[in-house]
Parts: structure tokens; sequence; C-alpha cells
């Protein structure tokens, strides 16, 4: 097996969101309002848009120095001015917060499975984690919440809803979940203790996999041990005819995980690029030579995101496999998060990426080459239609019926 690319690790969340994650210690400060300015510097030498939302961003340096006495009034204090960058994905987090985001890494975490972000305004489910109880309860990508328990989320942050949606194991949630054309419907789900799994290779009980194509369900891309384990499956199937990898529901994980697993497939080429504030763009590249050359089906929906799209736009924009299923999420900005004193943490937006075409798939997401919907139907009846397209479009091409355009 070739030597992978050593690469810089950047996380994308799993819980509630997807983040880019470069991780920096920043432990300076030691008072409330040194903790303000820390933020304050931050912010203003690293996020991506210099115009800072087109404001003045000096007026908020000492604009709270009478006001800051405790660690609280410096929380209150730094979310308001974030705020002001009306971006979702720059935040601040407090000590509670910043270890429920740092447990996630570790593999678990409390609450029903579900990652929700705001699109236009609105709490949406971008996907349910497999075999959790948001899954079983039947929530799906795309399912608007429109309360929690019993409380709009008009207006509401996805920090705010994920404190509410949170709980102890056991205790449960009321969701008020209106889908597209349907009437809102509730649902009170169970919180549990959720284990996050990266790999699988079970097949839905209405699809009949053949025994020369290998799939692979790759739930998210955040386990530090996802990209050896995805090499170790196709390592033990040298004799297959095709791969299939699913995408579908998967809102990101760790950056060199989709690099490594990109690099398995790409005989060079770009993998993807990410342009900071400044303009500066930095590629990153698939080394020479591939763990296999067999052909390569991907699978995504509107719950794919973030590391699950640079895969994606990687494979597509070298015409290395064919894409199948939905238009994906559409996330493509990267976070920094930089630790703070008091165990307290700031992510903030430093970049933006593109597929190595150059694409900005920001709010677009990747166009699939073949275009499958999975209806109401489909679901109710577990009959998944975009696999079965998935093994058909294999098929074609182990036996050369079906030809990428190079």
């Amino acid at each position: 097996m070739r030597k992978l690319m050593k690469k810089s690790i950047i996380f994308l969340s799993i819980f509630l969101f997807m983040f880019g994650w470069v991780i920096r210690s920043n432990v300076h400060a030691s008072t409330p309002i040194e903790l303000y300015d820390n933020v304050w510097r931050l912010i203003n030498s690293k996020y991506v848009d210099q115009t800072n939302n087109e404001q003045d961003w000096r007026k908020w340096r000492h604009k709270y120095d009478n006001v800051i006495k405790t660690d609280e009034d410096a929380y209150v204090a730094i979310e308001t001015m974030v705020a002001s960058l009306n971006d979702p994905y720059t935040k601040f987090l407090d000590p509670k917060e910043f270890n429920e985001e740092t447990t996630s890494i570790k593999g678990s975490l409390k609450g029903i499975g579900i990652q929700i972000g705001v699109q236009d305004g609105k709490l949406t489910v971008i996907a349910p984690i497999e075999d959790t109880p948001a899954e079983k309860a039947g929530l799906m990508a795309g399912d608007e919440i429109l309360s929690i328990d019993g409380k709009s989320t008009k207006g509401i942050t996805v920090d705010k809803a994920a404190e509410q949606i949170r709980g102890e194991e056991g205790t449960s949630v009321t969701l008020v979940v209106k889908r597209k054309d349907q009437e809102p419907k509730s649902y009170t789900i169970t919180r549990a203790e959720i284990e996050i799994k990266s790999i699988s290779q079970k097949v839905p009980e209405s699809v009949k996999m053949p025994k020369d194509i290998v799939y692979i369900r790759l739930s998210s891309f955040i386990s530090r041990n996802a990209s050896k384990e995805f090499s170790d499956i196709l390592a033990k199937n040298p004799d297959t005819k095709a791969v299939i990898v699913d995408l579908r529901s998967n809102p990101g994980g760790l950056l060199s995980n989709a690099i490594y697993i990109s690099d398995m497939f790409l005989n060079g080429g770009a993998i993807v690029s990410t342009v900071d504030r400044d303009g500066y763009k930095e590629t990153q590249k698939a080394s020479r030579g591939v763990l296999t050359t067999k052909p390569l089906v991907v699978l995504i929906d509107k719950g794919s995101a973030s590391a699950s799209e640079i895969f994606s736009g990687a494979i597509k924009d070298n015409k290395r496999g064919v894409i199948v299923g939905t238009q994906s999420f559409g996330k493509g900005l990267v976070q920094e998060i930089n630790k703070l004193p008091n165990s307290s943490g700031i992510n903030i937006t430093i970049q933006k990426y593109l597929t190595p075409n150059g694409t900005d798939i920001h709010k677009k997401g990747i166009t699939p080459d073949i275009v499958v919907e999975l209806s109401e139907d489909d679901v109710k009846t577990k009959n998944d239609v975009q696999l079965k397209k998935a093994i058909e479009v294999a098929q074609q091409l182990s036996n050369g019926t079906y030809v990428v355009q190079k």
C-alpha cells in the first residue's frame, strides 16, 4: 500500500452542523475583557470576509469595556459581536458547548442523533445519523423543525436549538416538523447516547448486492480510523468488479479523511483547493498510484455535505466515477476552532473551498451525473431505488456498457 499524503487536519463537526476545523490554542487572555479582546483580534485577522459583513469592525473592540466584569459578561458580549457577522458557521462556544463539540470527535454524544442547520432562515434537518432515535422516528434530511418542546424555532440559532434538543439519556424531546408539501407532524423522541459509526457494509433488505461489487457506506468522515477502515475493505476485496461509496446523509468529518480516501482512487490530479481572506489559493493534490482502479459509483443526497462534497467533487471533476442521487447540501466553507481560556472556544470561517475544476459549491452543492429521487413511498417501503440505480451503473461500468466521459 502506497504512503498516503500527510495533510493538516481540518475537522467538520458531526453532531449538529458541519464545521471545517483547524484547532489552534489561544491561551494568552486571563481576564474577561482580555478574553473578549482576544476574540476580536482573532476575527479581525482571520475571518474570510475582510469587510466583516460590510461593517466597521473597529467599533466592537472597546464597545463593552465598561460593561464586562465576569466571564458571563464576556460570553454575552462576544456572542453579540459575532452575531454581527451574520455567519451561522462563525460562533462562540462557552466551556460547556466547547466540551460537547470536542466530545463528539471522540465518537459518542447524547441526543437524538441529527445534524441541523439554518437554511434560508429555517431550522432544518441536514441529516439523521444512522441507527439513532431520530432516524428510527422517521426524521429526514430537509425536514423543517417548526418548534422544540412547544417553543417556536423562528429566528433561533443553531446553538440555541442544539441546547434545547440535547438532554439526558432517557428523557424525551418533542419536535414539530414540516416536510415539503405535507402538513406539520409532531415527533416525540427519546434521547440516547449516540455512537457515531463511520463505515458500514450493511445493505438494505430490499436490495440484493452482487457479490462482485463492494459496497461501502460512509456515514461520516469524523473518525480518525475511517480512512484505514476504508482502505482495509478495498485491500480485502482485490477481485471486485466495482465499488459503490454511499455518502447519503453524510454531513462531513475529517478533511484529511476526504483527502486520503479520494487519493485511494485518483492517480494524481487536484482533490480540493482552499482560498483564504487574502485570496491565497492552496491546492491539495493526489499522489501518483492508486489503491484500486475498479469502476466507482458515489451516492449523494441533500444530506451529503462538506467532506462528502469534497470527495464527490474530486471524483466528479477528475472523471474517476459516476455520481448518483440528488443535489448535495452545499457547504463550501472552512472553519478554524480556536481554543480559548476557561475552556471556551471560537469557530471562525477562515477559508472557502473549491472543487478541482474551481467550482464554488457553497449554497449550491454537487449535481449528480444521474439524478434519482427517493420518494416518500420509497422511504416507507424501504425501496432504495437510488442504491439499485448505483448497482446498475456499477455493473454497466464493469462490463463497459457505461463509459465515463473524459
